[in-house]
């Protein structure tokens, strides 16, 4: 190793455990290592990676998907979604942990932020699943866990962020890739909601709290019609995942503004404000993770990596087993979108090696590192969650086991079964 990676992961750790923001130690930690390795332009350089890095027509989806998520947010979608859920799974057993997790899928799935699911469905169900008995440690697990299943079911920003880093692969062949994983995740996570409500006696959502299946169809469908645009129109090739983020701004803006009127014209500059904001927070991000992605380039680390892992064994089960513990660890203490900007170079060639295809791999690094915004220390939807329903983290992480286990389980199909990702986006070439 030489003395400029040293200084790097040291930097890197010991800003972490300040907790100094993420994309500041990534920067940080990149600077300092640059002047070690002897590059005075140190300056000149990283500014420049930074800037070639956010110049990509492909990025320009993300701040029109951050921004119809807003809308849709403050739209009285996540309302909706919840009255439609209800009917669909509410009569099941613990029907509104059933409820909270679809609800979450849905909303997850159109605005494409997890984290927006915690916060849009945890505060209107957590408190009612609270009255009706639930374990309150419980119903943040649920909508946690439930969160997640919008990263892998489009649109997705972090899917965009992938494509970028890992060059010539389509935005729209990740978009369909996440379909068929995503909806199994949900299932699953499901599928332990079913188990624990059995296992304590909750029971069905009381029927009188939840409207008949026309209503709330008709209330949610245009809302619901997002997602069928932007896949239906990638997969039909009528427009590109880029274009498909502008034309989910429109249909959201007609929705929250003169369908719903949900958000007064006099609050939409407040609203856009915001979602400038939150870009601005995820595009510095991708500009200082793609400077380190840079520097690890030219110290040849991906090479390295490489090498070393292939020269373990030639058994790719294995190595991909290792792929995925390395990537559980890195979840934990990382934020999804640095992640993916710093890894993807160090595994994906690993990856390729072993004959894996890259929008396979990208799925899976996706789904696996998803897991990490509901472990501690740095949870992002935990964090959320246990704010939304005012519980420690310690009492929700006990509750969060056999969620856990679920998406294990879910990750090892995805890792061994590369059709559940790749049939969708293959069907259409």
């Amino acid at each position: 190793m030489t003395l400029g990676l040293a200084i790097l992961i040291v930097a890197f750790i010991s800003l972490l455990l300040l907790e100094v923001p993420v994309a500041f130690v990534v920067g940080i930690a990149t600077a300092l290592a640059a002047l070690a390795l002897g590059n005075h332009g140190v300056a000149e350089a990283i500014s420049s990676d930074m800037a070639n890095a956010v110049d990509e027509f492909a990025l320009l989806a993300i701040p029109f998907f951050i921004l119809a998520g807003d809308l849709m947010g403050a739209g009285g979608l996540a309302r909706r979604l919840i009255n439609f859920a209800s009917v669909i799974v509410g009569r099941l057993p613990g029907g509104l942990s059933m409820v909270n997790t679809l609800s979450c899928m849905l909303f997850g799935s159109i605005s494409g932020s997890a984290a927006a699911a915690v916060s849009s469905i945890g505060n209107t169900l957590i408190p009612e699943m609270n009255k009706k008995g639930y374990d309150k440690d419980f119903n943040v697990a649920v909508t946690t866990s439930g969160s997640i299943t919008g990263l892998l079911i489009p649109p997705s920003n972090v899917m965009i962020v992938f494509a970028v880093v890992a060059a010539n692969i389509s935005v729209s062949d990740l978009f369909l890739a996440g379909v068929f994983p995503g909806l199994l995740l949900g299932l699953a996570l499901m599928g332990v909601c079913v188990i624990v409500s059995l296992k304590r006696g909750y029971g069905a959502a009381p029927d009188a709290t939840f409207p008949k299946l026309w209503p709330s169809l008709v209330s949610a469908l245009p809302s619901l019609m997002l997602v069928v645009i932007v896949i239906g129109g990638i997969f039909k090739g009528w427009f590109t995942a880029t274009e498909a983020s502008a034309i989910a701004v429109v249909w959201a803006f007609l929705l929250a503004v003169v369908f719903y009127r949900e958000i007064p014209l006099k609050e939409l500059g407040a609203l856009i404000a915001r979602s400038a904001r939150t870009t601005g927070v995820v595009m510095l991000l991708i500009a200082t993770s793609s400077a380190m992605s840079q520097l690890l380039t030219a110290e040849r680390v991906p090479q390295m990596v490489s090498a070393t892992m292939l020269a373990l064994s030639e058994n790719p089960i294995l190595i991909l087993l290792i792929i995925n513990v390395v990537l559980l660890l890195v979840g934990t203490f990382m934020d999804i979108t640095p992640a993916i900007l710093i890894f993807t170079p160090i595994f994906l060639p690993v990856a390729i090696g072993l004959g894996m295809d890259p929008i396979h791999f990208g799925i899976l690094m996706i789904a696996n590192l998803s897991i990490g915004l509901c472990t501690p220390p740095v949870g992002t939807c935990l964090f959320v969650g246990c704010s939304v329903g005012k519980t420690r983290i310690a009492g929700v992480s006990r509750e969060m086991i056999p969620f856990y286990i679920a998406m294990i389980v879910v990750l090892m199909v995805i890792t061994f079964w590369p059709s559940l990702s790749l049939w969708l986006p293959n069907s259409i070439k």
